[in-house]
């Protein structure tokens, strides 16, 4: 389900391409009515009455004009008006979800996924299936709900440093909601903050903060595909319905260059694969010893500003007082990226046997020559 706007101007194109211009301009001025500052609506509405007169030859189908401010901003609502036909054209197969989802937790009740190359984010219901008390997860049943026009960074994508106006890439979480009481116009009806820079942007050296999804300034409906200084901008009511549906700490957020889209059970061989290693962790983190445990850190290790010649007495000592306990990994999810190295984000609730309570921790696991290693855990 597109944004119900969206869909209105999707129905308008429609109508224009099966040559119903007449229908096609009633419902266009009702759009515009209804939303006076959606310029790309505005736009195909100035095309259809200039149809009136004489032939459209292209969207936006005006004079030419030296004023280079103008010249831009046509070129921006042409290059918005392909994206938004991509999303009609190729929609994703169905029953298929983003190769980055291997598994989700139950407690992650939705989850978003980003195409920048489509300036879409789709937005999915998780219906997985809770499987309480065991150490492995199964590949995710995604609901796709909505999908939604975005824009993103000015300069585009990976960003590297603060100030480069770029949107990164990556595997995050949204960490907090904001009240558009406390913000500036500019951030529409709310903003939903992400975990940027995550523990691999902080690996390699990445820079910069307050990346947000948050909603349009009230004087337009949406911005260019690449407008902001690097956070992900929604429309005020496609906004909105993301605020009325996700929830903090546990809905993932996935930022790809372009997004593949696969049937749940091609990623169940990687999965299993994973899972084997996740699960020699545990039984070795449960009978306390360090030296094999040591064999499952990167020497790359970082954790709260620890590294891990620092970290590793703490981890002694905690075992030392616990002795030998069997712990069970609980809501495990498991979340794949893939670019220039190979990449685990790892959630999961770590409860010792007995007990009915325990910690929420996050790991990040690299392959390394072969091998999957961590290189951050963590609390959260």
């Amino acid at each position: 389900m597109m944004g119900r706007a969206e869909a209105r101007l999707i129905e308008i194109y429609q109508l224009i391409g099966d040559a119903q211009h007449r229908e096609a301009l009633k419902l266009a001025e009702s759009l515009v009515r209804d939303h006076p500052n959606f310029q790309l609506a505005q736009l195909v509405l100035g095309d259809l009455l200039t149809l009136q007169t004489r032939p459209v030859r292209l969207l936006g189908d005006v004079p030419d004009t030296k004023a280079m401010a103008a010249s831009a901003q046509l070129s921006a609502l042409r290059e918005e008006s392909r994206r938004r036909l991509l999303a009609l054209t190729e929609r994703p197969p169905e029953g298929s979800v983003p190769t980055q989802f291997l598994t989700l937790s139950p407690q992650s009740r939705h989850a978003i996924a980003i195409d920048a190359s489509r300036s879409r984010l789709y937005l999915f219901e998780n219906l997985t299936a809770a499987r309480n008390g065991t150490e492995t997860g199964r590949t995710p049943r995604l609901k796709l709900l909505g999908d939604f026009y975005i824009s993103v960074g000015l300069s585009g994508i990976e960003k590297s440093v603060e100030g480069d106006k770029r949107t990164p890439l990556g595997v995050y979480y949204i960490t907090s909601t904001l009240n558009p009481a406390d913000l500036p116009d500019l951030y529409g009806v709310g903003a939903l903050p992400i975990n940027y820079p995550n523990p691999l942007d902080v690996q390699r050296g990445k820079t910069g903060s307050g990346i947000w999804l948050h909603g349009t300034p009230s004087e337009q409906f949406v911005r260019a595909p690449q407008a902001s200084d690097g956070c992900v901008v929604l429309s005020n009511p496609d906004l909105q319905r993301l605020l009325s549906t996700v929830q903090i700490r546990t809905t993932p957020v996935v930022i790809a260059p372009s997004l593949q889209w696969v049937k749940p059970d091609a990623l169940a061989g990687d999965l299993t694969q994973f899972e084997e290693v996740l699960a020699s962790w545990r039984r070795t983190r449960s009978t306390g010893n360090l030296d094999e445990l040591k064999s499952f850190y990167s020497q790359r290790f970082m954790s709260q500003g620890r590294d891990l010649a620092q970290w590793w007495p703490r981890v002694e000592t905690e075992l030392r007082a616990n002795g030998s306990r069997e712990l069970q990994m609980k809501d495990l999810s498991v979340l794949r990226w893939r670019d220039q190295e190979d990449t685990m984000v790892v959630t999961f609730g770590e409860v010792a046997a007995g007990q009915s309570r325990g910690v929420t921790k996050r790991q990040y696991w690299v392959r390394e020559q072969d091998r999957w290693t961590i290189f951050f855990e963590g609390t959260i």
